[in-house]
């Protein structure tokens, strides 16, 4: 007997709304479940050729003016259990934002994981992309994930089951992370508060906090950083509409006002291709690109 799904559906939903660009076009349908057994319930529901597109805080994600076909399902609230478990352990749904975790593994003495303050997104991205800031990397301290396939088989898988590298993760195809436990260790409350404020006075101090952008735009190439070659190449302020490449640090592109996402595609572009011809470098985005460009006569 199929379950009635519980969860919020929307129709033609302004994607901008939901990236932290704000930029986007509509996504053609919106699901937010209700909980994790109602996400279950709606995935068993799709037609097997639906594009499913997951989104939590929609940082790293860049969706094109022309919108997303398919199906957005937003994890944030409905997938948000946060939990300590026996043994210095932290259980994290997919849609619980990173700075939550790591400030809640602070305050009950668990530390390791305050890096995650500085990650402006959910564990399910963090975990899709092995997302980082300040040294730290999300699958450095993972433990177990569980997953869940477009069928709503939920499954656990150890760190091992995937190829995991710097800012990227191979995963099974159709299948998406839904929890994950953090393996942390005890240690001193206040102090891990502290390092916390301190990592984020960091981050203040050299990033256009406050500015629409996705963070960093570009990963870092082996044995150098993203954000130098971009600066030695001249091209901070470069600007294209309402997107401009960040005076205060090189590798963010942000929304200075009425922006579109086809202006922030064509500076990231330029920006590669720029830093390939001067340096010989060809940089790799962090930011996902998803959608179509508006069509010539689109509204």
């Amino acid at each position: 007997m199929t379950m009635q799904l519980r969860g919020e559906l929307s129709r033609n939903e302004p994607m901008a709304r939901h990236t932290t660009w704000r930029v986007g076009g509509p996504a053609q349908r919106c699901y937010r479940p209700a909980d994790r057994e109602d996400l279950v319930e709606f995935l068993r529901s799709l037609p097997d050729d639906e594009p499913v597109l997951w989104c939590g805080l929609g940082s790293n994600l860049l969706v094109r003016d022309g919108g997303v076909q398919g199906t957005v399902v937003f994890l944030q609230g409905g997938v948000g259990e946060l939990r300590r478990l026996p043994g210095n352990r932290v259980h994290a749904d997919c849609g619980v934002a990173c700075a939550k975790v790591a400030r809640f593994s602070a305050r009950v003495g668990l530390v390791d994981a305050e890096f995650l303050a500085g990650i402006p997104g959910t564990m399910g991205g963090a975990l899709a992309m092995n997302a980082g800031a300040f040294d730290g990397e999300t699958w450095g301290v993972v433990e177990t994930v569980e997953t869940v396939g477009r069928d709503g088989t939920v499954r656990q898988r150890a760190p091992d089951a995937y190829r995991i590298g710097y800012r990227s993760v191979e995963t099974p195809a159709q299948e998406w992370f839904l929890s994950c436990t953090l393996a942390l260790r005890q240690g001193d409350s206040e102090a891990a508060m502290q390092r916390i404020r301190d990592l984020l006075a960091r981050r203040a101090a050299s990033q256009p906090i406050g500015k629409p952008s996705c963070g960093s735009v570009f990963r870092n190439p082996d044995g150098d950083h993203a954000a130098r070659l971009i600066e030695a190449a001249g091209l901070k302020g470069l600007r294209r509409g309402g997107a401009v490449v960040s005076e205060r640090h090189a590798n963010f592109i942000v929304n200075e006002g009425g922006a579109t996402a086809a202006d922030i595609e064509y500076l990231l572009e330029e920006v590669r291709s720029v830093v390939e011809v001067r340096f010989g470098v060809r940089l790799e985005p962090e930011v996902r690109v998803v959608g179509q460009a508006r069509g010539i006569g689109d509204e």
